[in-house]
């Protein structure tokens, strides 16, 4: 008798990789059993004869599109180790600009986004360090902020583990200023010329074009793996950062270091902070899973939602302030190297002003989808660094706008257009549709008597910050005090309460849970090895590996508590509460709680066994048993009644997944048996029963930390 043994899927390659990264040149791959490219057929369908796979890729060695080998695709071309990126730089130019055009016409990343409309008004607190017109005091300017996962495509889910976008464009009468930042303060990368890279890596399987908008999957924790200065920022996205509660509960971060120059020319070092007013706050993996499912747009809905009702959102926007140095460095901490932040312990973050978002967008692609931001969009007062990351981002934006929407008139498009006098004498190109006057598009002329002119400083001119480039030679080199991959790792996660700490760990344990590839689970973990041991260990355990013993010793640093999310009270405003009603519940009662909640700035939502009206009432319910879920409230009121009959199983499902996401739970009426029903502890912390007005009061004061903490670590 035979068998045969039937292939599953996803099993590992016949040519699996080794753990240590490959030294020996060999030619690509073959594909897989089950793979296959199209017949070799001319363009009008005649077989040509060529071999199969005579069209792919071959050869063992890194070159160019003309074929030319490469050394080194690691570095960008600069002048000196700490110099700017060199504009004859072909092969960086190549690479990105091939990556900018790669898919039409949506963001090659940051393609699933949710916009609004709103103003900064300015503290004044910024003049004693820039000359930037809209941050002296009492200055009012209309911003467009765009929030945004990076890896997805625009038919992704919102609440999948990822970085976010978090970019503002500041209409300011000095011209359009573009804040470009995420909301994690470190990148994955040290140079820009690794962008495609990482971007390639977390990126859908080329072969199966799965799994969608994640990175538990092989291809990306084979690069981060071996390119060893991801660490930094993989450790935060795998924290609860990665998946936030909502846009509004976000934080922002400019990522790179900037140079502003004040009214006497004299200049600073900055990194850029948008600190939320409803502090940091996020979602439980299991939550973020099922609401994948349940309501695949919910962070859009939620900033839609809450600008509609009125509970604006709004951000506190701050600088850490450094001197600058010769050595651009701060603390030992080297401040052009985007993969390190400097603890807010160490600079305190100085606040600017604040945003308020106060109108949703009329038309989804007119501005969400159009809206084109370039960190190269700055205004006086305000100038880059030699960060090289952000030196490419300068050339790869603008070429990435050109091909997004048509050509080079993008700033024409209404969302882009700059709220100051524009008189550019660029002229013609696809979709060009201002009216100019005059006969003379050049400097100098006479024809049309001598305009534009020239603005000097007294006008409001930009002026470049003049800065020594110190003396070197041409190279693709990284300074040494780029050399540190792990020590910021390490800092991160030990500044975490324990509840964070373990949602690392169960992270990291599903991530690489998911790869077919053993080699590059084991890699992964020698890099955790060098961040921290109980890390290391915890997530050895899940995928049932060995410990590997550290190549490098974690140090031992100081934690900076401004990282962990635990631990501080925040206002509640927009929290959505959802009260569970029957057929019986005193409807007094429910009005009570509704009328309570609202007073405090909260929102409540109605749910009742069917559509309609609240029983004995003209008040209608927001939500039915079958539409509600419990993913959709930040906490729980039941209001039913005592019928006798068995609790609803779509109100056991609600309360039993409210009760293990650490959400609060108040109630009176049969509230306790309904908790009794779900075999919860009613000693458990966070259940609140009594009268409704008492139990709204003290289930809000539980919202103010966000979840029930304590219920993780009981």
């Amino acid at each position: 008798m035979s068998s045969s043994k039937k292939p599953i899927p996803g099993a590992p390659a016949a040519q699996p990789p080794q753990v240590p990264e490959q030294t020996v040149p060999h030619s690509p791959l073959p594909p897989k059993s089950d793979q296959r490219g199209p017949e070799m057929v001319s363009p009008t369908g005649v077989p040509t004869g060529a071999p199969a796979g005579s069209a792919s890729q071959s050869g063992a060695y890194l070159t160019t599109a003309q074929g030319l080998r490469l050394s080194d695709t690691d570095h960008s071309l600069k002048a000196g180790t700490r110099g700017p990126t060199l504009l004859q730089d072909h092969h960086l130019r190549e690479k990105i600009t091939h990556f900018d055009h790669e898919r039409i016409p949506e963001r090659v990343v940051h393609a699933r986004g949710a916009g609004a409309h709103g103003i900064f008004q300015s503290y004044g607190t910024g003049t004693r360090i820039t000359r930037a017109g809209f941050l002296a005091k009492d200055v009012q300017t209309p911003v467009f902020v765009r929030f945004s996962t990076v890896a997805g495509s625009r038919g992704s889910a919102d609440t999948v583990r990822d970085t976010r976008g978090f970019a503002t464009k500041f209409y300011t009468d000095e011209g359009t200023f573009d804040l470009v930042g995420n909301n994690i303060p470190v990148f994955f990368i040290q140079d820009g010329i690794k962008f495609p890279d990482v971007v390639h890596s977390v990126k859908p399987h080329p072969d199966r074009e799965i799994p969608q908008a994640q990175s538990a999957h092989d291809t990306f924790w084979d690069f981060v793996s071996l390119h060893t200065e991801a660490q930094a920022h993989t450790v935060w996205f795998m924290a609860d950062r990665g998946i936030p509660r909502s846009f509004r509960t976000m934080e922002g971060f400019g990522v790179h270091t900037f140079r502003l120059v004040n009214a006497d020319d004299q200049t600073s070092l900055v990194k850029f902070h948008w600190k939320p007013r409803l502090g940091v706050h996020s979602l439980v993996w299991e939550e973020a899973l099922m609401i994948n499912g349940v309501d695949p747009d919910f962070h859009r809905r939620d900033l839609a939602n809450a600008i509609e009702a009125g509970a604006f959102p709004a951000w506190e926007l701050g600088v850490q302030v450094f001197p600058d140095t010769d050595d651009e460095m701060f603390e030992g901490i080297d401040l052009l190297d985007p993969t390190k932040f400097i603890p807010e312990e160490l600079a305190p973050v100085q606040p600017l002003g604040l945003m308020t978002l106060n109108a949703n967008p009329k038309n989804y692609f007119a501005e969400t989808e159009q809206v084109a931001f370039h960190p190269g969009h700055l205004v006086p007062g305000i100038d880059i660094t030699n960060d090289p990351l952000l030196q490419a981002r300068m050339f790869s934006y603008l070429d990435t706008q050109i091909s997004r929407l048509g050509g080079p008139n993008f700033a024409q498009i209404p969302i882009n257009r700059p709220q100051a006098p524009v008189n550019d004498m660029l002229r013609d190109g696809m979709h060009q549709s201002a009216d100019y006057a005059g006969v003379a598009p050049y400097r100098p002329n006479s024809l049309d008597g001598g305009c534009p002119f020239h603005a000097g400083s007294q006008d409001g001119a930009f002026i470049d910050i003049p800065q020594p480039v110190a003396e070197g030679v041409k190279i693709r080199d990284a300074a040494a005090t780029f050399d540190d991959h792990y020590s910021q790792a390490t800092l991160f996660y030990r500044s975490l309460s324990t509840v964070e700490q373990s949602h690392v760990i169960e992270a990291y344990t599903f991530e690489l849970g998911k790869c077919y590839e053993t080699a590059i689970r084991e890699r992964q973990l020698k890099s955790l090895a060098n961040i921290d041991a109980g890390l290391c260990s915890g997530v050895a355990a899940g995928l049932g590996l060995p410990v590997p013993e550290p190549e490098q010793q974690p140090g031992n640093p100081q934690p900076s508590p401004a990282v962990s999310q635990v631990g501080r009270k925040w206002p509640t405003d927009g929290r959505v509460i959802g009260i569970v009603t029957d057929s019986g519940t005193d409807a007094d009662k429910v009005l009570t709680a509704r009328d309570a909640i609202t007073a405090a700035g909260m929102v409540p939502l109605v749910i009742a066994p069917t559509g309609g009206m609240l029983t004995d009432t003209d008040e209608p319910v927001q939500r039915s048993y079958a539409t509600a879920h419990s993913t959709e409230f930040d906490a729980l009121l039941l209001a039913t009644s005592e019928t006798g009959e068995p609790v609803d199983p779509r109100i056991l499902l609600m309360v039993t997944e409210t009760f293990r996401h650490a959400k609060a739970i108040g109630g009176w009426g049969s509230a306790a048996a309904v908790l009794a029903a779900g075999a919860i502890d009613l000693s458990a912390a966070g259940l609140v029963l009594g009268e409704p007005e008492d139990v709204v009061t003290r289930v809000g004061e539980l919202l103010t930390e966000h979840r029930v903490w304590k219920r993780f670590s009981a």
